[in-house]
């Protein structure tokens, strides 16, 4: 089994996200030990935002493309090649704003490729990397499981569409909220978070 370990938050040692990631490759690391480990920081190692030199490039002939656009093609390469050789993918996607941190959007804005990941057909759009489950560590400073909090998640509904666009069906989340709304509720958020993912069937 190949496990692709995502983290995107950037607080570092203080992030609950990073403390469910590592639980969840550890969980089923310990169900299956042969299991190998990519881990990709994408806070830490930032990935660059799609920019128009960089997607040019995919309309343009190779021997015109410039060195920032060389090294920008086989980044993208190298992370769309991590990514279908996953078995599991485990992303650490706390809520931003509503929404995911940009820097996990860089890396979806990388690995959702037309022709490698999805392709365009004439009854429409068919993803290409089925066959793989995505395990997301979800948190959330507020509380956005409720009928009135869902109206302002587009965080999990998000992360839920593109890797179906992928051809991901199997997208599972552990969720921790109210971090943010007193002691008492963060430590018993992360501990449900922590049960839930023993639980988990890997």
């Amino acid at each position: 089994m190949n496990i692709l370990h995502i983290d995107s938050s950037i607080l570092g040692q203080n992030s609950v996200s990073r403390q469910l990631t590592q639980a969840l490759v550890d969980a089923i690391r310990a169900r299956r030990p042969g299991a190998g480990v990519v881990h990709r920081d994408v806070a830490a190692d930032a990935i660059p935002h799609l920019s128009g030199e960089i997607l040019g490039a995919a309309f343009a002939p190779e021997a015109e493309w410039n060195d920032n656009q060389r090294s920008e093609r086989a980044r993208s390469d190298a992370l769309i090649e991590e990514f279908l050789a996953a078995d599991v993918v485990v992303i650490g996607a706390p809520m931003y704003n509503f929404s995911i941190p940009s820097q996990l959007k860089a890396w979806i804005d990388r690995v959702a490729a037309a022709g490698r990941t999805f392709k365009y057909t004439e009854n429409g759009p068919q993803g290409l990397a089925g066959g793989k489950k995505v395990i997301v560590a979800s948190t959330r400073g507020g509380v956005y499981s409720t009928e009135q909090g869902r109206l302002m998640d587009f965080q999990e509904d998000y992360l839920k569409s593109v890797m179906g666009f992928l051809g991901i069906t199997d997208v599972e989340f552990v969720r921790a909220e109210a971090l943010n709304m007193g002691q008492d509720k963060r430590e018993t958020a992360i501990w449900a978070a922590k049960d839930a993912i023993a639980k988990l069937a890997i």
